[in-house]
């Protein structure tokens, strides 16, 4: 019997991936241990290894395909004295023993079998129509045409009588919203109608202005409505960006990469949700400098530290300095006390954002801090980081120095409670012993969840990070 290959979670929080690339074909012998495939996940892309022996009898997930479900098969391995003709047989758990194995392997698990042709008589329609009979005979309009609270309703049939195909939650959120899936075009594999055609239809349907009733029982005509009611011309959905006015031949298209996606939903989950603030503050950076290039004289061959390794070292003892700032709100009313500075460090990549973690960021040297720095980020903008590489910091940096950038405010990394924004290193006029003085500065910006870390809190937190900036021999202590 063939052996399945299935969508591996490669991270305790992963549903899905895109399978970006295929390094078998089918008919070449595979060994355990062998890299098969590439799966990319919201931050990184990682291969795959062969867990069985046996020669790639069928592809079941092309290259390229996204939204891929974790378990899902993805391809079959012939075992030992097996051919081709084995798959003919091969469905998967759940699903009928008829059909290829690439409609097989095609059908959702949770969504039953198709009603065989030989069952299309009198009593197969009996059995399907018997739940809607049931309802309509109770007399009770609220159990009509609604499946259970949290339960997707029956697949729906369309005009002619076939089975609509949608998944589950495609179904209960249509259902919800009160959207025919006849009326929808399916995106998902072979035309199913997936979740994100759903919310489609319900974004043109709020965009599209709602009808008048009274004027449209009165047989009112839009000319003789009011100015400010008259209907809007009929915007072209082919092109995005119509209903703003800006003309198809006036931009492109390029479709998000996993990355983006994930960042936008994720920030956009914490800007409006989490109720943050800023605190900002400028540090002296003339006698950093100086210790800076004093431990470079001093670093072995090929170790430079930067003023960023400064900064995660200095930004790791504050946090032990203040553990009470080094929190996470849980969102069942809990608080989550950190025992290890852990930083984030934001890197620019292709299509976005990621931040690989120093753990233990107190507890390391700086020339430590800075090779693994290196590796990291290297390896980031190569998306060939594993997940515990860029999953489970407790605090975040966010440094925009080198572009120029003065001050900003960044947006909360979560479930952390505080992200430090690094503005540019730049010489102002400062008063020093009552005497104006130029010295080099740069703005600091503390973005912290309030309801985990207050403003004495965060005060504390960033008066302790400066002190260690303007003092760095105090690190060393």
């Amino acid at each position: 019997m063939p052996i399945e290959v299935l969508m591996p979670a490669l991270s305790p929080t992963m549903e899905e991936g895109t399978l970006a690339s295929w390094l078998v074909k089918e008919g070449d012998a595979v060994k355990s241990g062998d890299i098969i495939a590439e799966i990319e996940t919201d931050k990184a892309t990682m291969e795959v290894e062969a867990v069985d022996e046996g020669v790639m009898g069928k592809i079941l997930v092309a290259a390229g395909t996204e939204g891929v479900a974790v378990n899902k098969p993805i391809a079959l391995l012939l075992e030992d004295g097996e051919d081709k003709s084995a798959l003919d047989t091969y469905a998967p758990e759940g699903a009928s023993s008829s059909g290829s194995a690439g409609e097989a392997a095609d059908k959702p698990k949770s969504e039953p079998p198709e009603t065989p042709k030989a069952e299309s008589g009198a009593s197969s329609q009996a059995r399907d129509e018997a739940p809607a009979r049931s309802s309509a005979e109770s007399g009770d309009p609220d159990k009509q045409g609604k499946s259970e609270a949290g339960k997707a309703p029956p697949a729906p049939d369309d005009d002619s009588g076939n089975r609509i195909k949608a998944s589950p939650l495609a179904r209960r959120l249509a259902n919800e919203a009160g959207i025919k899936l006849a009326d929808l075009d399916g995106s998902g594999p072979h035309g199913r109608i997936v979740k994100r055609d759903v919310e489609a239809a319900k974004e043109q349907s709020v965009s599209r202005p709602a009808k008048q009733p009274e004027q449209a029982a009165a047989g009112v005509s839009p000319s003789a409505m009011p100015a400010e009611e008259a209907p809007k011309p009929k915007v072209d959905e082919t092109e995005p960006l119509a209903r703003y006015g800006i003309a198809a031949d006036r931009y492109e298209i390029r479709k998000a990469d996993g990355i983006q996606k994930i960042s936008a939903k994720r920030l956009t989950d914490s800007f409006r949700d989490v109720p943050h603030f800023p605190l900002n503050v400028d540090c002296r950076l003339d006698a950093l400098l100086k210790f800076r290039k004093a431990v470079n004289e001093k670093a072995p061959d090929g170790v430079k530290v930067s003023v960023n390794d400064i900064l995660i070292k200095a930004s790791g003892l504050a946090l032990k300095r203040v553990p009470e700032a080094n929190a996470s709100w849980i969102e069942d009313g809990r608080v989550a006390l950190h025992k290890h500075a852990d930083v984030s460090v934001a890197v620019a990549i292709e299509g976005g954002l990621i931040t690989p973690i120093i753990a233990d960021a107190d507890q390391k040297g700086l020339a430590q801090i800075s090779s693994e720095m290196k590796d990291l980020a290297t390896r980031a903008r190569d998306r060939k980081l594993k997940p515990e590489e860029y999953q489970g910091g407790t605090f975040s940096l966010s440094n925009l120095g080198m572009m120029g950038i003065k001050s900003f405010s960044s947006i909360l990394n979560p479930p952390q409670g505080m992200i430090l924004s690094v503005g540019a290193g730049e010489e102002r006029p400062v008063i020093t012993d009552g005497a104006l003085a130029k010295a080099t500065v740069m703005t600091v910006t503390l973005t912290c969840d309030h309801r985990v870390v207050d403003g004495a809190a965060g005060a504390r937190w960033i008066a302790a990070f400066k002190g260690f900036i303007e003092d760095p021999m105090t690190m060393l202590i």
